[in-house]
Parts: C-alpha cells; sequence; structure tokens
C-alpha cells in the first residue's frame, strides 16, 4: 500500500447567486495515493469538477463551507491564495477539458510553457524558452522548436491537449488533475494523449486523479474508480469491482447505459429499394489555407444513403467527415462530383429548387445550445422552419410544435421556456424535433450524442431509432464513438485524410475490418471489460 497522497474528507461546495444557493458538493470522501491513478465518474452537474477544482482553488464563485482537504500531510482547503499559487502548477498540475479555451490565443506556444516554469522560479526569461522546447518535444509534439513559435490556433485540438499535458507536468509535479483531457478527441488522437500521460505520470511517479462521464475509459486507465451523483461520492472500488458488482443503483444504470463495441444493432428490414435515396459520387472539396498551401478535405468520395437506413461515417478529426456532411447537405459546394437525391442531381441547385429541397434534407448538430436563438422560446425555436415555409397560422402551429415535443419526450409546458433552462440532453430533443417539424427524408447527424452524459446519450439514440421507426427517416451520422456506432448504424464508411478507405456493413466492419486504418481505429476505442481480479482493496458504498 502506497503512500496517500490526498485526503479529502466530507467535503461540502456551495454556489451562492442571485437565485439562491445551489448545494454541488455534499459530504463528498476521496483518497488518493502516491503513483495511483483514479478516476472521478458520473453525468454532469454530478459535482465531479466542483471536488476537484476545490482542491486547487479554483471554484469561480463556490465556497468550500465543510470537510477537509489534506494533500502530502497538510490541510490546504482555507489555505491563503498566496499559499495556494505556490502549489498549483508546481505540486499539483492541472489539464483542463477544452484546450481551445484555456490557451491565450495571442502568446506564442513556447511563452505560455515557460510562464509557469518562470512564475515557480524553475527558469528565467534567458532559459524558460529553451526549458519550453524540451518540454514540448517531452510532451510528444514533432518540431518542437516550431511549435513553440506557433499560436495555439495553429495547432490541432490533439496537438493542443499535448501542450496542456506539457504545462501541467513541467514542474514535475506529485499530483495532475486531468478534466475531461480527452472528451473531444478521436478515439487514436485519445489513446496516444492517454497513453503518453500515462508513461510520464509513470516515469515520475505521480498520482493522477481522472475526470470523466465515460466509464469504459475509466475501467481502461485507472486502478480505482469513484462514483458520483447529486454531489456525493456513491461508490468507490477497483475498476473490476465497479463493474463487475457495482454496489449502487446509480452505477448498475451508468455501467447499462454505457455503449459498447460488443453491442451492435439488432438486424434490421430494409425493405427492397430501386434506388438508394441519396447517392454522392467522386465528391472533391479543396479549402486554401495559406497563400501557397491548399488542404484537400474531401477527395473522390462516393456514398449511398437507403431509405429508412443510418449510413455512419467514422475517422479522425480532419479527416472530412463533417465536410462530406456539409456538401450532401447542400450547405457547401463541392469543387468536383454529384449528389443525388431521390434521382435528382442536387450538386447545382439554386433559388426555389434548394430551399424545397431544405424541407427534405435536416441537420442536428453536436452542441444544439450554439444552434439557438438564447432569447427565443423553446415553441418559437421549433416552430421556425413551419413559419419559414409558411405551414399554418400562429394557433396550429403552436399545436404542432406541442405534438413535436411531445414526440421527443418534452412535456408541453417547455414551450415557453427558453434554451438556459434545459439541460444539454433537452436542448438536443428541441434540436431534433426542430430538425423532423417540416417531416424530412434524411437528417444529418454532426456528432449528435459526443457532449452529453452515457444516460442522457441513450435516451436520445432510443429517440433515433424510435422516430426512424416511425417516420421511415434515413440519417447519415457523423461520429467518432465506435460504441455509438455499432449501436445506432447499418452501414459504416471509414474516412481518412478525405477519402473512404472502407465501405460496409456494421457487422462485417466491426467483426472483420479489412483496412489497416480501420483495425488501428477499433484497437483504440476504449472497452469496459472487466480486468483480472486485484488484490482486494477497501471499498464503499
Amino acid at each position: 500500500m502506497t503512500e496517500l497522497l490526498l485526503r479529502i474528507e466530507g467535503l461540502q461546495v456551495e454556489y451562492r447567486g442571485g437565485t439562491g444557493t445551489t448545494a454541488a458538493v455534499r459530504g463528498a470522501s476521496l483518497e488518493v495515493r502516491r503513483g495511483e491513478t483514479v478516476a472521478l465518474v458520473g453525468e454532469s452537474g454530478s459535482g465531479k469538477s466542483t471536488l476537484a477544482h476545490s482542491v486547487i482553488g479554483l471554484l469561480n464563485g463556490g465556497v468550500i463551507t465543510g470537510g477537509a482537504i489534506t494533500f502530502a500531510g497538510e490541510r490546504i482547503e482555507r489555505v491563503s491564495p498566496r499559499v495556494l499559487q505556490g502549489i498549483r502548477g508546481a505540486r499539483i498540475g492541472l489539464v483542463p477539458q477544452d484546450p481551445g479555451s484555456s490557451l491565450n490565443p495571442v502568446l506564442r506556444i513556447g511563452q505560455q510553457v515557460g510562464e509557469v516554469l518562470r512564475i515557480h522560479g524553475r527558469a528565467d526569461r534567458r532559459t524558460a524558452g529553451i526549458e519550453a522546447v524540451r518540454i514540448l518535444e517531452q510532451a510528444g509534439l514533432d518540431r518542437a522548436e516550431l511549435r513553440a513559435r506557433q499560436y495555439p490556433q495553429d495547432l490541432s485540438g490533439g496537438q493542443r491537449q499535448r501542450v496542456l499535458i506539457g504545462i501541467a507536468l513541467a514542474c514535475g509535479p506529485e499530483l495532475v488533475i486531468a478534466d475531461e483531457p480527452t472528451s473531444a478527441l478521436d478515439v487514436t488522437v485519445q489513446r496516444r494523449i492517454l497513453d503518453h500521460l500515462a508513461e510520464r505520470t509513470a516515469e515520475s511517479g505521480t498520482a493522477v486523479l481522472l475526470i470523466t462521464h465515460d466509464l469504459a475509459l475509466a475501467a481502461e486507465r485507472a486502478d480505482r474508480i469513484a462514483v458520483m451523483r447529486n454531489g456525493e461520492i456513491v461508490e468507490t472500488g477497483t475498476a473490476a469491482q465497479i463493474l463487475a458488482d457495482p454496489q449502487h443503483e446509480y452505477t448498475a444504470r451508468l455501467i447499462a447505459a454505457a455503449p459498447s463495441l460488443e453491442h451492435e444493432r439488432p438486424p434490421r428490414r430494409v425493405r427492397e429499394q430501386p434506388a438508394p435515396l441519396l447517392s454522392a459520387t467522386g465528391l472533391r472539396k479543396s479549402f486554401r489555407i495559406a497563400r501557397d498551401f491548399t488542404l484537400t478535405a474531401v477527395d473522390d468520395v462516393s456514398l449511398e444513403i437507403n431509405r429508412g437506413e443510418t449510413l455512419a461515417i467514422v475517422g479522425e478529426s480532419g479527416s472530412g467527415k463533417s465536410t462530406t456532411a456539409r456538401i450532401i447537405a447542400r450547405l457547401t459546394a463541392p469543387d468536383a462530383g454529384t449528389v443525388t437525391f431521390d434521382g435528382q442531381d442536387i450538386t447545382a441547385l439554386r433559388g426555389a429548387g434548394l430551399r424545397a429541397l431544405r424541407r427534405r434534407i435536416q441537420v442536428v448538430y453536436q452542441n444544439p445550445y450554439v444552434s439557438m436563438n438564447p432569447k427565443l422560446t423553446i415553441g418559437r425555436i421549433v416552430a421556425e422552419p413551419l413559419q419559414a415555409f409558411g405551414i399554418g397560422d400562429r394557433r396550429t402551429r403552436r399545436a404542432a410544435v406541442a405534438e413535436l415535443l411531445d414526440q421527443v419526450a418534452l412535456p408541453t409546458d417547455y414551450l415557453d421556456r427558453r434554451p438556459a433552462e434545459l439541460s444539454g440532453g433537452q436542448r438536443q430533443r428541441v434540436a431534433i424535433a426542430r430538425a423532423i417539424a417540416l417531416r424530412p427524408e434524411l437528417l444529418v447527424l454532426d456528432e449528435p450524442v459526443s457532449a452529453l452524459d452515457v444516460s442522457v446519450q441513450a435516451q436520445i439514440l432510443e429517440l433515433f431509432e424510435q422516430l426512424q421507426a416511425e417516420l421511415d427517416l434515413a440519417y447519415l451520422f457523423i461520429s467518432h464513438d465506435l460504441a455509438v456506432v455499432r449501436r445506432l448504424a447499418d452501414r459504416v464508411a471509414v474516412m481518412r485524410q478525405g477519402c473512404v478507405v472502407e465501405t460496409a456493413t456494421t457487422a462485417a466492419l466491426f467483426d472483420n475490418p479489412q483496412h489497416d486504418y480501420t483495425r488501428e481505429l477499433l484497437a483504440a476505442a476504449p472497452r469496459a471489460t472487466v480486468p483480472e481480479p486485484p488484490i482486494p482493496l477497501e471499498r464503499t458504498a
């Protein structure tokens, strides 16, 4: 048994605002030992990040009202900001979730890495730049000297996340808090990032507190798992204990809701059709990135989608998935190739013809909040397409919207609410209701569940299946989550560097992948498998 590094006992945290007081953490207790990885799992709003940020005093309006936090034998929950500043970065590192908002867009990467060294006296102005390049090399970035001179927006998501890991580990901390560090990354990039984090922490004996809503990821990466709900830790145990024998009903629900690579969509009878609903042939699309550089995002892509069928497109960020989807939805014009919908060439449609097509092809985006006007009520948001096409009057439209909300399992009293008053899953239901308002034949689903917790994700996937059965909808489903794809898709197309490298039925692709890249994707996906039973540890439930 290794030495105890972090002990949280009976922690209570509240947020106080104009609308009253909200208890975010309610008597939570947790331990992390040196060199150990502990995963804290739970849904959004369960208090995971609040508990973790309490350790380093980054509550952003929250107040610790009870309990104790002991780090390396010292109480730190009520120390001065100056003492905390000496701990943050030097002894406890933080890898935040979103590198896009965590890095300063107007400072070069090298400056931001060197800053933490200078703050903690590990380098001066002259040596900080040299050390920053060394840290970027350790973080696995190619051409580290070049990356140090670049700005965050010049790097990919995976590269930015490596920069944050480099910053978190720059001073050799005893504990790293990784707050959803890979939730926005594709499976191959996710595996490389987590492998790198594991290698670096193993070298230094650093402990890791991993915050995640992905049970498969937690099971694969953590020595122990703590499950959090409504501000309380309801269960703690090894990965084997949690997955094989959950003691709390909430843990059992999380496990049941998590999609699995082993659980595929039951075979469905898709009626015979004389021709596909949509056919894309030889699509090409390039973007000029700089004066002397053009990026080919889509390169000779051909796809078919039948009525009532789900075709999924998978691949890493930058593989061309979303650009292909935008071309099919006629939101982006291709440089070459044709798109045929219900027997009509729609590649060059303009004016009234393109407007009529909008009724038949609709899009559901990854983040419904940014695709909704926050000033409008839910009723007006869902009614927008009906109003735009002159369908019904105010009274009949309101009745139609109420019926649409019922179809997506939202109560009618949501009609007068606004997006900010809804959860992420509820907002996605509203986005789906708006998308089906015009009774389209094809829905383009661009990462529609990637930002949702597993239980909410399961509800939305069930909704997609139900609507498809009721309305005979066809789906073009863009995703980097292979377990979700296996559950929802009938066929899968794998894209890499703008090309489709393999297309097959879901069962054939997952059970017998033909392309090396497809095999690499499948191998990289985390699996919630039960490992060999470890030495028994104390368990709470």
